[in-house]
C-alpha cells in the first residue's frame, strides 16, 4: 500500500481496541501538506482525529521518528506551548505497514506564508508577535520537569547536527553540488563555542507549522515535531529568519523584497530583539552562522525528499522533484550567510 492511502479496516479495528470512546465507521483523507510523514484526517460520525505515520519503504536511519513526535507533544500537554492532545502511539508495523500515532484534530487556520495575504496590518503584527511568543516559551520549557532531559544527547548541538546532516545528505546524494560541499566545509570550520544553552528545539519552526484560532491571532497548536530534540535555541530562531529570506509566493513562502513596515511585519532584527527581550538575552553574536546552518539543514532535507521521489517513496512525488531542484539555491544562501 502506498503512502497516499490507509488500510481503513486495519485502522478501524485497532482504534476500536485501543482508543477509549472510539466508534466507527471510519473515513480518511490525506492532507496535501507534509512531505515527510504522511498525515491523514480520520472522520467518524461523532469525532475527527489526525493520524500521522511513517512513510513505507526503505528509510534513512533515525528519520521519520513518529514515536519522538508523540513523546514530545505528550510532554508539552500542560506547558505554555500549545500542542494537540495525543491519543495513542502504535509501534506495531504489522497494523498498517509502519508506525503511526493518533492525535486531536485541531480546527483553526494555518498561514502558509508570512505575508499573511488578505489580513489587516494589525492582524499581521499580532500573528508574528504570537510566533515570537510561542518560540520564546518553547525555549523556556524546563526539560527536566517535562521529562525531556534525555530527549537529545549532550554536547555541542551544532557540532552534532552538522555531522548528522552531512551524513544524511551523503546518504541521499544523487549528484555532486559544489555549493553544498563548500557550505559543509565552512560550517564545520566555524562552529561557535558551546555557551551552555540547552533547550527543547522544534527543528522546523516556521509559520506554516503553527495553527491559529479561526477568528483570532492566538496560536492553538505547534505541529510537525519530527526534527525536535534537545539542542540550541538559536537554531529555531534562525529557522524563522531563514524562511523570511526566501522570495514571497507559494514556492518561496518568504519575505524577500517585501516592504514589511507597510504591512505591519517586523524586520529580521526587530523579531530577534523581541525574542531576546522575552528570554532576557542581551543579544546574539555571529547570527550568520546560525542562519547558514539552517540553510544547510533545509538543503539536506530537500535532498532527502528528492531521493525518496527517485526511489518511489515520496508522499507527493511531483512536488518532491521540484523541491529537489532548490538544494543548490539553499546552499548558496547558506554560503552568503556564513560569509556575510
Amino acid at each position: 500500500m502506498d503512502s497516499t492511502s490507509l488500510d481503513l479496516a486495519a485502522v478501524d479495528a485497532y482504534l476500536k481496541s485501543h482508543l477509549p470512546g472510539y466508534c466507527g465507521p471510519l473515513q480518511a483523507r490525506k492532507f496535501a501538506i507534509g512531505q515527510s510523514n504522511p498525515t491523514f484526517l480520520l472522520k467518524t460520525p461523532d469525532q475527527s482525529y489526525v493520524l500521522r505515520r511513517k512513510p513505507p519503504g526503505a528509510l534513512l536511519k533515525s528519520a521519520h521518528a513518529v514515536d519522538r513526535e508523540f513523546r514530545v507533544q505528550s510532554a508539552l500537554a500542560n506547558s505554555a506551548v500549545p500542542v494537540p492532545k495525543m491519543y495513542l502511539l502504535c509501534e506495531d508495523g504489522d497494523v498498517i505497514g509502519s508506525d503511526f500515532y493518533v492525535m486531536e484534530h485541531l480546527e483553526g487556520r494555518v498561514f502558509l506564508e508570512p505575508t499573511l495575504s488578505g489580513e489587516t496590518d494589525a492582524t499581521r503584527s499580532a500573528v508574528l508577535d504570537e510566533v515570537n511568543r510561542v518560540l520564546a516559551d518553547l525555549h523556556e520549557v524546563d526539560i527536566d520537569t517535562a521529562g525531556l532531559s534525555d530527549y537529545g544527547p549532550p554536547g555541542n548541538y551544532f557540532e552534532r547536527q552538522i555531522a548528522r546532516w552531512i551524513k544524511q545528505y551523503r546518504a541521499s546524494e544523487t549528484a555532486n553540488i559544489p555549493e553544498m560541499d563548500a557550505l559543509m566545509t565552512a560550517l564545520e570550520g566555524s562552529i561557535p563555542a558551546d555557551d551552555g544553552q540547552r533547550t527543547l528545539v522544534h527543528g522546523d519552526y516556521r509559520i506554516d507549522n503553527l495553527m491559529f484560532e479561526k477568528d483570532g491571532t492566538q496560536c492553538i497548536g505547534v505541529l510537525d515535531w519530527e526534527l525536535s530534540t534537545i539542542g540550541h535555541p538559536y537554531a529555531d530562531l534562525a529557522a524563522v529568519i531563514m524562511q523570511w529570506q526566501m522570495p514571497p509566493g507559494a514556492e518561496g513562502r518568504g519575505l524577500a523584497g517585501i516592504d514589511r513596515a507597510s504591512l505591519g511585519l517586523p524586520s529580521d532584527q526587530a523579531f530577534i530583539d523581541q525574542y531576546c527581550q522575552r528570554r532576557g538575552l542581551s543579544g546574539i553574536d555571529n547570527f550568520g552562522f546560525y542562519l547558514a546552518f539552517n540553510f544547510f539543514r533545509m538543503a539536506a532535507i530537500l535532498q532527502g525528499v528528492f531521493k525518496r521521489a527517485q526511489d518511489g517513496n515520496a508522499s507527493d512525488p511531483e512536488r518532491a522533484m521540484i523541491l529537489g531542484s532548490y538544494v543548490p539555491i539553499f546552499a548558496r544562501h547558506g554560503l552568503d550567510a556564513i560569509e556575510g
